[in-house]
């Protein structure tokens, strides 16, 4: 029987983490790495990748990365590719890289629709068979966390977000994670998702400075937006065998927002 302090401990694992360069990919990378992981960020820009790759390494965390774009799949291939050549294995994958686009449903352009859909579906798709195919399946072994988000579980109130191919793809997330889960049980993997509410990020800071801080977290429980903690021990309960027994769950973590 392991000690409780034990069980979240990720010596000698491997996390691939996508949109690790900042905001929420970044928060759990240092989560990770903290305990033990050693730790591959991808992202688009090689700039703010170094930049991220030196926090946590100033943080004594062993970081790497690779710079690709998960919508285009000669790029997802590539980088399982070259993230096994640096890892040996991946234990661990974080489905975050993720856009929206805001336009009011009647007028929602169609590529932006493709632009959406391709990115936080076909690319998690892609990347989640490409690795389990090729490392987790094989050795018995996987821990995929995907990053959905509250607007996968509910609509928008009026005039709020115009996000209908955000919300719609992130409800694509939360039923692509039970739909996994029960596939690759077999193989010991465990698939679940967190669904954020309101963190400041450059993807939401739009929308916070034209509805308010505190239009956003008036029908909150806890009365505030998330922080760069709030998701660090929700990603570490899953990627560890604190959590070897949950699978397909998708766990909020939004305040309590989607509780009232």
């Amino acid at each position: 029987m392991s000690e409780p302090r034990n069980l979240f401990d990720l010596d000698g694992k491997t996390a691939l983490i996508t949109g690790g360069s900042r905001g929420l990919g970044l928060q759990i990378a240092q989560a990770l790495g903290a305990y033990g992981a050693r730790v591959l960020l991808s992202a688009r820009k090689s700039d703010e990748l170094q930049a991220a790759q030196q926090q946590l390494q100033a943080q004594g965390i062993e970081a790497h990365w690779i710079a690709a774009d998960n919508a285009k799949t000669e790029q997802v291939e590539k980088l399982v590719d070259e993230a096994i050549e640096k890892l040996g294995h991946i234990d661990i994958l974080v489905n975050n890289a993720g856009a929206s686009w805001g336009a009011p449903a009647e007028d929602y352009p169609l590529d932006a629709w493709d632009k959406v859909f391709n990115l936080n579906v076909r690319g998690m798709f892609l990347l989640s068979q490409q690795v389990g195919r090729r490392s987790m399946i094989p050795r018995r072994y996987g821990r995929i966390i995907n990053i959905a988000s509250v607007a996968g579980l509910r609509g928008n109130p009026p005039g709020a977000m115009r996000t209908i191919a955000y919300n719609s793809s992130k409800g694509a997330v939360v039923n692509f994670t039970r739909a996994l889960a029960g596939e690759w049980g077999q193989h010991n993997i465990t698939v679940n998702a967190l669904a954020p509410g309101f963190f400041p990020s450059r993807m939401s800071q739009g929308l916070i400075e034209k509805l308010g801080e505190a239009t956003l977290i008036g029908s909150s429980p806890l009365q505030r937006l998330g922080d760069d903690e709030d998701l660090k021990g929700a990603a570490l309960l899953f990627a560890s065998a604190a959590g070897k027994h949950i699978t397909g769950q998708i766990l909020a973590v939004d305040g309590g927002l989607t509780a009232v």
